[in-house]
């Protein structure tokens, strides 16, 4: 299965693509090429330090779409109207989005477009034939980036399309000690999206390093 990530050289999407890039062949996107590339090569010599197999090819934005058997979008949320309209081939691909829409003031908070969800409002600027789930949501960057680390996180994904649920819920269980769980319809992506700044609110009033969520 190739993956490509939209925004593959930001904090989540560099982590991101080394911890999938041992189990999928990862594309990762960025609005320069030779940026990307650059980042591939820095995560390839990080994994052969590690000793594991790696598959990571650096390219734009639109080539990672135009690659990928499923597209996630690794963009910071006031970014992603501005990339989003820059870019198109979303047609028939498995679209992920772990974006929140949250702000730093003297704490985290959530602040969701007018449709209510990032997730949702991806959904309006995508076209109809996209499969768009939302998952990875509660993942923070320093995590993905932590490869020495086993993360035995639960991971909320939500979608209307139940085929691409699940096949990104099988993802999600590849990696690490990930354990999936279907949380319904991109419309409760909204209290999914929320647990984030939550999440960073606790980590920061009652200085832990590892918030996380897990369901049992």
């Amino acid at each position: 299965m190739k993956i490509g990530i939209v925004g593959g050289t930001g904090d989540i999407g560099e982590g991101m693509a080394m911890r999938l890039s041992p189990l999928f062949d990862v594309i990762v996107g960025s609005r320069e090429a030779d940026k990307a590339e650059a980042t591939c090569t820095m995560g390839r010599e990080v994994m052969k330090k590690r000793g594991e197999p790696c598959s990571l090819t650096g390219v734009t934005n639109q080539g990672a779409i135009d690659a990928a058997d499923v597209v996630i979008l690794a963009i910071p949320f006031k970014h992603v109207a501005g990339t989003l309209s820059s870019l198109h081939g979303f047609e028939n691909k498995i679209v992920v989005s772990p974006v929140n829409p949250m702000e730093k003031t003297d704490h985290f908070v959530f602040v969701p477009p007018q449709e209510g969800s990032a997730a949702l409002m991806i959904r309006e600027m995508l076209p109809k034939e996209a499969r768009l789930c939302s998952a990875f949501n509660t993942i923070a960057a320093n995590k993905w980036k932590a490869l020495d680390e086993e993360l035995e996180y639960s991971v909320p994904v939500c979608s209307d399309d139940a085929e691409a649920k699940k096949v990104v819920m099988e993802i999600v269980n590849k990696v690490s000690h990930f354990k999936a769980f279907d949380a319904g319809p991109l419309a409760v992506s909204c209290m999914v999206e929320s647990l984030t700044p939550l999440l960073l609110n606790i980590a920061r009033y009652n200085k832990m390093r590892d918030v996380s969520i897990q369901f049992r």
